[in-house]
């Protein structure tokens, strides 16, 4: 329903894939390095306004549910209010949006709500160890079975795999229940045709080759724009490319809030009124740590085609870490890596990498052939290396002389 009366960006990617530090590049305008949040720490209140304050300073509510401490550079931040239970609980999602909404027309004000759906992040729907099945009270409005299931190309069609991912779409579906409770809520606020509605995840699903990681499928996000009146409902936008770093100043363009200084994205407002917008054909991805601060640096150029990742850490022997590797799909990788050379190759690119990956997303879209070393491709590699190079520059990142070092294992090491 949402999709039918919104425009759907085909080409839309978060910067970071996980939690915090992409939350965080919604609501500073800045990429990573330049915020400070890198990972799951607050860095105390910044010497830049973010989008919560800009709000408030122009007579906004504002409020947030669920992922509170995740979505701004320090914590406690005075929201107006905040509801931290019921994260997989859908009604609530209703409840805290009325009461918000009726907070803010008690107090005369506009409203700024972030909605903040847990689902579908582990633990998924009535999940328990090794993909088994457990009570879980909070039933999503279907429930979805292993022969369901369309296996993604980069993981293994296996049975427990297919068990797994049975419990990812359940609780995907209970995210959609928790979306229409938030929707009716507004409905019945009276507020629906005043309201912009900005849907769009955090990151890729939580299994090996998405999250934590700067593949196609750990950035690649649903997003959505509901804005009654100046929408055209039920378009789809093939062509531009956009990003978690042009939230920020897409919301002060469409409020009309000046942009401060310092924003490291641009308003797509344009695309939303129906009009082209020049130089929308790549975005730049950045990982650098997990929730467990575990550092395994990365920096990604994503056209519409390519996909470039450069990972300084990968020298052969430094092994990823991620919550993905708690998932019984990747147990499952390492059981078959034992005795099938392919399994094996595929466990050894998720644990070890290269340096270099080069992706075609249009062929590819799975990441399953590196083309870094394809001769065919090598301009294509330099022309991505330049645009990474220069984004490196112009935006004072600190992995610069280790990208372009890239080939001294010593100068990749140091950095790290």
């Amino acid at each position: 329903r949402l999709a039918t009366e919104s425009i759907r960006f085909g080409h839309a990617h978060v910067q970071v894939g996980n939690c915090m530090p992409s939350r965080n590049v919604m609501q500073t305008g800045r990429y990573p390095h330049t915020s400070g949040v890198e990972g799951f720490y607050q860095i105390g209140k910044p010497a830049f306004p973010i989008l919560p304050d800009l709000m408030r300073e122009n007579g906004y509510f504002i409020g947030i549910k669920g992922k509170v401490s995740h979505s701004t550079p320090y914590s406690p931040y005075p929201w107006d209010a905040e509801m931290s239970e019921g994260t997989k609980v859908p009604s609530t999602y209703g409840t805290f949006t009325k009461d918000a909404i009726a907070a803010s027309q008690a107090a005369g004000k506009p409203f700024y709500l972030i909605v903040n759906v847990s689902d579908p992040h582990m633990p998924f729907y009535a999940m328990g160890k090794n993909a088994t099945t457990v009570p879980d009270p909070n039933v999503p409005s279907r429930v979805f079975t292993p022969e369901e299931m369309v296996v993604p190309g980069y993981l293994p069609d296996e049975p427990i795999v297919r068990k797994e991912l049975s419990h990812y779409y359940s609780s995907v579906r209970r995210a959609d229940d928790s979306v229409t409770a938030t929707l009716a809520a507004l409905d019945a606020s009276g507020e629906a045709e005043s309201t912009v509605v900005i849907f769009l995840s955090d990151h890729g699903m939580p299994f090996p080759f998405a999250k934590t990681n700067l593949f196609h499928h750990s950035t690649n996000t649903p997003w959505m724009v509901r804005w009654p009146g100046v929408v055209k409902p039920g378009t789809v936008d093939d062509t531009h490319m956009i990003s978690a770093i042009d939230f920020m100043p897409t919301v002060l363009d469409i409020v009309g809030i000046p942009q401060p200084e310092g924003l490291q994205g641009r308003s797509f407002r344009p695309l939303l009124e129906g009009k082209p917008q020049e130089e929308r054909d790549f975005v730049v991805k950045e990982y650098n740590e997990n929730s467990g601060g575990a550092c395994h640096p990365m920096r990604a150029i994503q056209t519409r085609q390519f996909c470039y990742i450069f990972n300084p850490w990968s020298n052969g022997e430094r092994v990823f870490r991620s919550a993905t590797q708690g998932m019984t799909t990747y147990k499952v990788m390492q059981e078959l890596a034992k005795t099938d050379p392919n399994a094996a190759e595929r466990l050894r690119v998720f644990d070890l990498r290269d340096v270099e990956e080069l992706y075609d997303t249009q062929k590819d879209p799975d990441a399953l052939r590196n083309l870094a070393n394809d001769p065919e491709y090598a301009k294509e590699i330099e022309r991505l290396r330049g645009m990474l190079e220069q984004w490196m520059k112009d935006t004072g990142d600190p992995a610069l002389e280790a990208f372009q070092k890239r080939n001294d294992p010593e100068a990749l090491n140091a950095y790290v």
